[in-house]
């Protein structure tokens, strides 16, 4: 008998990856979660309900478009749990079909009975009293009738272009019999397209009144075929594929080219039809056959369709007690907007996190920088931009008034392609040289250089940033901005800047890190660094903040950072791949979400690196297309007032316990419970507070958290 000193082999577990298109439905389930909330303000449940609507058009014109495209090209394709493109659509479709249904109970169950209840009264067809409907009758003939126009189906040839996420009626006369003897369906369709409101108003008693437009039609469906007998009138929409690339190899003009997409897009396939629940059968069955649709593309609501357009009745006037108090942004308590900003940032850098703070500063900055003699050069990056640009104002002033002005425009800025288009346009009329980016990469950093000539020489000052130059966003998004003239991140914004305007070869970066050439060979490093530290007995530890988790080899170098023992904690909004708490795997990471009244959208990266923390800002998420298809900036943040203040963003993030769910080792995501000897912290409410409090309060602010909720860690 020989017995061996052979140790056991251990079996580590598979990797585990929860699937994209699942991961980014719970996301809109969290969202969801927010109209749930009884406790919430009624017309803040409203927002978030068609806060939903708006994301799932995303999901499916994107998502679910990329999937149908996938199907038909590559049906082998598996993903990386093993799934092919028929199996991925499926089990989006069964969650998607249920996250509706919620959606719809709670709106139909929750929320419609108490705003009737607050006076905000939706008026039927069959609830109109006689005044109303006097009111609607006129209202029809005088506004309605004027511009609507239904459109025969025809049996044979091109029809009409139904537009994508429009709201459309089908209306099915009596079938005509045809000269073979066999009946022939008479359909139209009446796109709901124009000036046309979708809640016409109603004087009632007390409150505010409305019928939607679509049942107003069909009151009067029977003016339209006064001689002939109306079966149903069907609202529905259709919602197309989105998802189409721009053929940059055989683009000798790419505004041309993404005018062509832009174009394409009006008829590419359908992937969703909505319709109401007491849509008979023979209407599903002709709109599938009219957009070549099948069974599982059909959404049955038990509503009204499109619920984003009750984004203006919450937003309706005079019911303020409804709604949750206004969180006005404070202006940074050490920058003084009247004054000129150059000499401020020169004396210190500055860090801004918006929406808690203004963005006025960069706007400012900006405009000085289009009307000051000294500055000879400015240089953007602009990716998405608001309607009414103060930004794209100021750079085409610059550029009438002589200075060098550039502007890197991002023209496949998804569903924002047309707005920069425009603007790309009006900026080279008005003497801006405009650059569209680099072939094959979308340009999505943020970065603004203002070359200014000074006493001492030529001096640049830069704004690196986390969100997007639109000051209306700015209110919603929580992002970062630093503001700095320092000389080594001066150098790289230039060399970066340049290297994407001249299509020259990179070169090597004093301190910045960019995509598609060295951020993530940066994160892994720094990820490698903790490893290695811990292998050695000391503590690694990352935490990181960003919107999205889908890359695999992030996720796997994040698995190994665990198994060696190192502390990982991720504050990520939407989709995450990653599965947290498996034993062996992933035990030593912690995910949470927190889906609050601002869109958390700041990508902040902090690595403990031996006690000598290193810390970035960045405008790229860890997703396989920001770290290798995107032109990307990760900005270091060295100063350690500002490393200190963006540790404690992270901190606050990771102590709330009343908007963050966390992400357990079963594959959903719960809601974090406060002990019972714990004090509640809503992180976005924490950092609202601190930011209108004086300079002295923040600290103090900071400290009462700090003392509340110390760190901890809680097992998966």
């Amino acid at each position: 008998m020989t017995t061996s000193n052979a140790k056991p082999k251990t079996h580590k577990p598979r990797e585990k990856f929860i699937n994209r298109e699942v991961s980014w439905l719970d996301f809109n389930a969290r969202v969801l979660e927010e109209a749930r909330d009884p406790g919430a303000p009624l017309l803040e449940r409203l927002k978030f309900v068609a806060i939903t609507s708006n994301n799932l058009d995303e999901f499916f014109m994107v998502r679910m478009g990329s999937l149908h495209l996938l199907r038909a090209e590559r049906p082998g394709k598996r993903d990386v749990n093993r799934l092919t493109p028929e199996q991925q659509l499926l089990q989006a479709t069964e969650k998607a079909k249920a996250l509706v249904a919620e959606q719809y109970r709670n709106f139909r169950d929750e929320i419609q009975p108490r705003l009737n209840a607050e006076g905000l009264v939706r008026i039927t067809p069959e609830t109109a009293n006689t005044e109303q409907r006097r009111q609607l009758h006129r209202y029809f003939h005088e506004e309605l009738a004027t511009v609507l126009t239904p459109a025969a189906v025809k049996a044979e040839g091109p029809g009409p272009l139904h537009a994508n996420l429009k709201l459309h009626l089908l209306i099915r006369l009596r079938d005509e019999t045809g000269s073979d003897g066999k009946p022939r369906p008479r359909l139209l369709i009446m796109p709901l397209i124009g000036d046309v409101d979708r809640f016409i108003s109603l004087r009632v008693e007390n409150g505010y009144g409305y019928m939607l437009v679509e049942d107003v039609i069909a009151m009067h469906i029977r003016e339209f075929f006064p001689k002939d007998d109306v079966l149903e009138v069907v609202p529905f929409r259709i919602t197309r594929n989105a998802d189409m690339a721009v053929s940059e190899d055989g683009a000798l003009d790419l505004l041309s080219e993404m005018s062509e997409i832009l174009t394409a897009r009006k008829t590419s396939g359908c992937v969703r039809i909505e319709m109401p629940e007491s849509a008979t059968r023979v209407s599903e069955r002709q709109l599938c056959r009219i957009f070549d649709a099948g069974e599982n593309e059909v959404y049955r609501v038990d509503g009204p369709l499109d619920f984003s357009d009750y984004f203006s009745l919450a937003s309706l006037p005079g019911y303020d007690h409804l709604r949750d108090p206004e969180w006005k942004p404070a202006q940074p308590p050490d920058l003084d907007l009247n004054q000129p900003l150059f000499e401020q940032i020169a004396a210190k850098p500055r860090l801004l996190h918006h929406p808690y703070q203004s963005f006025d500063p960069v706007i400012t900055l900006l405009n000085q920088a289009a009307d000051d003699p000294q500055v000879i050069a400015i240089k953007q990056i602009l990716y998405r931009t608001s309607r009414n640009s103060p930004i794209v104002a100021a750079l085409m002033r610059a550029a009438e008034r002589g200075k060098a002005v550039t502007a890197i425009v991002e023209l496949k800025a998804r569903f924002d392609e047309a707005r920069n288009i425009e603007w790309a346009r009006a900026m080279e009329q008005a003497g801006v040289q405009v650059i569209y980016g680099v072939k094959g990469y979308k340009t999505h950093a943020k970065l603004l250089i203002i070359v200014r000539r000074e006493p001492a020489g030529i001096r640049r000052y830069m704004h690196f940033g986390t969100g997007n130059y639109n000051e209306g966003t700015a209110k919603l998004y929580t992002d970062v901005s630093y503001l700095t003239s320092d000389p080594d991140l001066g150098a790289d914004a230039s060399l970066f800047f340049n290297t994407i305007t001249g299509f020259s070869q990179p070169q090597t970066f004093r301190r910045i890190a960019a995509a598609p050439l060295t951020i993530r060979e940066t994160l892994l490093q720094l990820i490698e660094g903790e490893v290695e530290r811990a292998k050695q007995g000391e503590k690694g530890h990352i935490m990181a903040k960003f919107n999205s988790l889908t890359d695999p080899a992030m996720i796997r170098i994040l698995y190994k950072a665990s198994s060696a023992g190192v502390r990982i904690d991720l504050n990520i909004r939407g989709i995450c791949c990653l599965l947290p708490g498996v034993k062996g795997m992933s035990e030593n990471i912690r995910v949470i979400s927190i889906i609050d009244r601002f869109l958390e959208h700041s990508r902040i990266f902090w690595f403990r690196h031996g006690g000598d923390p290193r810390v970035f800002i960045s405008s790229a998420d860890w997703m396989t297309r920001n770290l290798s298809k995107r032109v990307e900036l990760m900005t270091p943040v060295d100063e350690p007032e500002h490393r200190e203040t963006l540790e404690h963003l992270l901190h606050t993030a990771f102590h709330d316990n009343v908007k963050a769910r966390e992400l357990r080792k079963d594959g959903h995501y719960h809601r974090i419970a406060p002990k019972q000897t714990e004090p509640l912290l809503r992180s976005q409410e924490a950092l609202y507070l601190e930011a209108q409090a004086e300079p002295k309060g923040v600290a103090r602010a900071r400290r009462t958290t700090f003392e509340a909720h110390r760190p901890s860690r809680k097992k998966s």
